[in-house]
């Protein structure tokens, strides 16, 4: 739905400038909505959850659901298209096409095979992506664009205060807000008729790919809840995971 919202907004661009930004742009739009209708929030104002407790308990399963949706894609979601990128640029050669694979499973997911593995397996074509030469690093952008568009249209909507931050970004829900929606149409609406940073600077303010807004969403408001715990040590775990964000900027 996110891909035809798009498609609507930019119809009245010429043939040439009907398409996104960039191709994570089309990605995130609808990533970005889900952040918003997917709040216990919203659930309660359409009537989909009832006799909610907003507790810390709460709050922390749904960072750490999101944590595990989002942040945990990060990794893969870099190394299928650097991987690629290795092979065509002949790089690797065929005869480590499948260990390069794997050193970048190693380097980045922090995983490792279940069994041994050797160039006569092509592990890296188990992916879609990369049997059916589908470019891979837009999710990769679309991860982080996600968060500067949610946050941008937060702050719109008067969800958000990134100063005050008496209500935790996590929490903002922009449903029915005119101030947001037109803010997010004049951003579509441009298509590929503008470089990708002159869109991102109308909607976010900002001309960069930023993933402070990810962190500014999962990672303050999980530390703060869990300070004092008999959890903390997850700290020090949250803060290993999203280190990652931070290094891929």
């Amino acid at each position: 739905m996110g891909h035809i919202q798009y498609f609507m907004q930019y119809a009245k661009q010429l043939v040439i400038f009907r398409d996104g930004a960039n191709p994570g742009f089309h990605e995130a739009i609808g990533d970005t909505i889900a952040l918003s209708v997917s709040t216990p929030k919203h659930l309660q104002k359409i009537n989909l959850v009832k006799n909610y407790t907003d507790s810390t308990e709460a709050a922390i399963n749904a960072l750490m659901d999101t944590a595990l949706q989002k942040v945990a894609f990060l990794p893969f979601g870099l190394l299928i298209d650097k991987w690629r990128w290795d092979v065509f640029s002949g790089r690797v050669t065929q005869d480590q096409w499948n260990s390069h694979w794997w050193e970048y499973r190693k380097k980045y997911q922090k995983v490792k095979p279940p069994v041994e593995r050797s160039e006569n397996d092509f592990d890296p074509g188990a992916k879609f992506h990369v049997a059916g030469d589908s470019q891979y690093i837009a999710y990769f952008v679309a991860h982080i664009l996600q968060f500067q568009f949610y946050k941008s249209l937060c702050v719109a909507a008067g969800e958000y205060n990134p100063d005050s931050k008496e209500v935790p970004l996590h929490k903002c829900d922009f449903y029915e807000s005119k101030a947001a929606g037109d803010l997010l149409s004049k951003g579509l609406a441009l298509g590929a008729s503008k470089h990708w940073s002159d869109a991102l600077e109308l909607m976010t303010g900002s001309r960069k790919l930023d993933a402070t807004p990810l962190l500014e969403y999962l990672l303050q408001p999980t530390l703060h809840l869990l300070e004092g715990t008999k959890f903390q040590i997850l700290d020090k775990i949250v803060l290993y995971s999203l280190s990652f964000v931070t290094k891929s900027q």
